[in-house]
């Protein structure tokens, strides 16, 4: 009976210091990011009962099953879909607003305002040098601002795509460091630490991975994953296939995974490319408007005449947003009269021709537009981010409350297996004195 008892509190003192170990290596993580919640996991020791053994089982103490992950895995998947979603909304809505500022930076907008406001003040005195000159600085000023945000633009999708160029090379080093757990997994017996640091690294990676991309996780018995991205595997096993991206002539992206192409529906890599939609477009009208300046301005221009008689000239040269350019020098150059009329006419005729031709080409209206239609879209965005950013929060949330270290309950849990500890030490105690009786009774 003595041995038995012996034996019975010797391994409550090793389970109860291996409650110990893992509450107090819950303690000292509870800040780490990715680390779940362990606990000990025990199970009853027990004999075939033999001579003098109470009925056919034999008391024999306790041991330790395993280590424990509080991991929910379901709770895991919505936490990581959520996320990305969540990553998704924040990049498309940081792109539109660095689109709105580009357009609203370049003052595109108020100098065409002032260039038709320059040839209004025109009409009062078509004669007048200062006028002249004021209406040609004007028409500078609007080309310029054309060309420094068509800059603009193209430097926020260069922006855009350096990011996504990094994002794509960070699957890509997640995706191998994945699969170097997968192999080491597949290594580790079950229930030890080192494989519940292991799940720890691979939720933590998945949880990085998700976002920057949409995947879809498949857990083996063995606890390795296999990841896949628009449906094709970027990592099976110990391998990870090559991810990529590509950027087509208008400066938007796309992907492929293992030379194939495939679709990347949310994480910030999707949100990127959804904002490089919005620039390539928005490129596109502003240089669309550019044209309508140079043809409607040129087209009245060229036919009336200057100040000193001669044919009209074209006030523009070039041609889009970046290219547009003042063509003309001097302020007498500027065809304010009909053609045919003689030098110094104060007839306002063909004044009133390009006012009326920028009016009908509507470019100021169109600028207006353009850039309501951004600011639009970044308040739309924003709500849309702020509300997925929610749902993502109360996914964590409720995933960490889980899954996390509570420091009340890891503290009751210190008190529980110190007295357990000290409650086997005394039954070793008892066992040695029952011991020590017997001897002396011989």
């Amino acid at each position: 009976m003595a041995s038995d008892l012996f034996s019975i509190g010797s391994s409550g003192l090793k389970a109860a210091r291996a409650g110990l170990e893992v509450t107090s290596q819950n303690i000292a993580n509870a800040a780490t990011e990715g680390y779940v919640r362990r606990s000990v996991s025990l199970a009853e020791m027990a004999a075939a009962g033999g001579y003098s053994r109470l009925g056919d089982l034999s008391l024999s103490g306790v041991r330790v099953a395993g280590i424990q992950r509080n991991a929910d895995v379901f709770r895991q998947a919505e936490m990581r879909r959520t996320g990305a979603d969540a990553a998704r909304a924040g990049a498309e809505l940081t792109g539109f607003e660095n689109l709105e500022a580009a357009l609203d930076q370049s003052n595109v907008f108020p100098a065409m305002t002032a260039f038709e406001g320059s040839l209004q003040r025109l009409l009062a005195d078509p004669v007048d040098p200062s006028l002249r000159a004021a209406v040609l600085e004007d028409a500078r000023t609007a080309a310029r601002t054309f060309n420094i945000a068509a800059n603009a633009l193209d430097n926020v999708g260069k922006g855009l795509r350096f990011e996504a160029t990094d994002a794509a090379a960070q699957v890509n080093g997640l995706a191998s460091e994945l699969a170097r757990v997968n192999l080491q997994l597949n290594r580790t017996a079950a229930g030890t630490s080192d494989q519940t640091m292991l799940l720890d690294q691979r939720d933590q990676l998945m949880q990085q991975l998700s976002g920057l991309a949409d995947i879809a996780t498949t857990i083996g018995a063995d606890q390795t994953v296999e990841v896949r991205i628009g449906g094709a595997p970027l990592v099976q096993g110990g391998s990870a296939k090559a991810f990529a991206m590509a950027t087509a002539g208008d400066g938007t992206i796309s992907f492929t995974l293992d030379g194939a192409p495939v679709t990347v529906s949310s994480g910030s890599l999707a949100g990127k490319a959804l904002a490089l939609v919005a620039v390539r477009d928005n490129r596109t009208a502003l240089d669309d408007i550019a044209d309508k300046l140079v043809t409607a301005a040129n087209g009245a221009q060229t036919a009336g005449a200057a100040l000193d008689g001669s044919a009209g000239q074209p006030l523009f040269s070039g041609s889009g947003a970046g290219g547009i350019a003042l063509a003309l020098t001097s302020g007498s150059q500027l065809a304010t009269a009909p053609a045919g009329a003689g030098p110094g006419s104060r007839d306002t005729a063909n004044l009133e021709a390009l006012r009326g031709a920028l009016t009908g080409a509507g470019v100021a209206n169109d600028l207006d537009g353009m850039l309501f239609a951004v600011s639009s879209g970044v308040a739309g965005r924003k709500t849309t981010a702020q509300a997925l950013d929610s749902i993502s929060s109360a996914a964590r949330i409720a995933f960490e409350q889980q899954s996390g270290v509570d420091l009340d309950q890891e503290a009751a849990n210190l008190v529980r297996f110190q007295q357990a500890f000290q409650a086997c030490g005394k039954a070793i105690q008892i066992a040695s004195d029952c011991f020590d009786t017997l001897l002396a009774l011989k």
